[in-house]
């Protein structure tokens, strides 16, 4: 997929907390709907409550979490909800999988979380079913969702059947009181009232907002239960890839080597005890140690794993910037003050060969006395 962002030239208008914001091509960061708020609140001071009081009604946000967080789509969907609800409503999040962001700094007021329902299984029945309950008790005036292609936009869709109520899907425009579709080929825009359900295109709205909401985890609905329910689908699970064979931008888990790396069998039998890809820094590309798919950086591959343990790379700028979306880095690094170890969540200062022997020996350890699960 290509990383380069480009302008829609139908897309002529993004709603923000001040307005509707017209785009202009050529305008400088005219490409990027992601632009920080201008209205925010300055760095160290904490952002106004959108919502005083009891909340009077509410809005809902629905999205899948992927890995615990929800991408710029999903935000967008939830950012929408807290724009446009009325002075007096409350914006409920409800996640479809793990979640571990701040629901406030997104502008929720609540927030329902359903672990058992990741888009990683296929219950579409108990996802309906599910949400549906979660609609009906907080009598939600207005329901968005990203309108992506899977999960979330096909959930969308059941639930517009499910309670047969006015929608709009691929929804490029909204304010207060209408929203609007591409439509007779995406050649002109269809304009309607603002209905209960609204499925988001990607841009339509900036997720930035100068103001937080309550983040109060809520509770389920009293007798509401999403696991162990049989229905028309069957979910038969996932089959297990090597991880040598997945392409690196689609890895969970990466094990990178450096110029730091002496022994690269070493580093890729770590790399296969953890279950992990094999990534490498330019340099040890470069030196012919690893093949050139394997580099990650700006001159090579952008990754975004849950996990990225880099051994023996300094961390240049242009490496930084290919694992800016990974979420956890572990450096093992002789220099203390590598720039990877500014970057990285946990830092082992010493000599990679050492460390990577040590890790292999406790691995074998924990699943000898099984602290931890079988090699996968």
């Amino acid at each position: 997929m290509s990383e380069i962002r480009r302008i829609n030239p139908r897309r002529p208008i993004v709603i923000t907390p001040q307005g509707l914001r017209r785009i202009v091509l050529g305008q400088v960061g005219a490409g990027d709907l992601s632009t920080p708020d201008q209205g925010a609140a300055p760095a160290g001071k904490v952002k106004p409550r959108r919502l005083h009081g009891e909340a009077k009604s509410w809005v809902m946000a629905v999205a899948h979490s992927d890995r615990g967080r929800l991408d710029s789509h999903a935000h967008q969907a939830v950012a929408a909800a807290a724009i446009l609800a009325q002075p007096g409503a409350g914006v409920v999040a409800v996640i479809l999988g793990d979640f571990e962001e701040d629901a406030a700094a997104l502008g929720a007021d609540a927030v329902v979380v359903l672990p058992d329902l990741d888009a990683v299984g296929f219950a579409p029945e108990q996802e309906v079913e599910a949400v549906s309950s979660l609609i009906r008790a907080y009598d939600a005036r207005h329901v968005f969702l990203p309108d992506k292609p899977e999960s979330d936009g096909d959930l969308g869709r059941r639930l517009i059947v499910e309670h047969q109520e006015p929608a709009a899907t691929h929804v490029v425009e909204i304010d207060a009181a209408h929203v609007c579709c591409p439509w007779s080929g995406a050649a002109l825009l269809a304009r309607a009232p603002l209905p209960r359900f609204i499925l988001l295109e990607a841009g339509a709205v900036d997720a930035g907002l100068p103001f937080a909401g309550w983040g109060e985890s809520a509770d389920m609905v009293e007798g509401l239960k999403v696991a162990g329910k049989s229905g028309a689908y069957r979910d038969l699970g996932l089959e297990r890839s090597d991880p040598s064979q997945i392409p690196l931008e689609e890895a969970d888990l990466i094990v990178a080597g450096g110029n730091g790396v002496s022994s690269v069998p070493t580093l890729e039998t770590l790399a296969r005890t953890l279950g992990a890809a094999v990534g490498a820094s330019r340099v040890a590309v470069d030196d012919g140690r690893f093949t050139r798919d394997k580099q990650i950086g700006a001159t090579g591959k952008t990754v975004s794993a849950r996990g990225y343990i880099a051994v023996g790379i300094s961390g240049a700028v242009q490496h930084l910037q290919g694992i800016k979306d990974c979420q956890h880095v572990i450096a093992v690094n002789r220099d203390a003050g590598a720039p990877i170890v500014g970057r990285a969540d946990l830092s082992v200062i010493g000599d990679a060969e050492e460390v990577m022997q040590a890790l292999l020996t406790r691995i074998a350890q924990a699943r000898k006395q099984r602290e931890l699960p079988e090699a996968p």
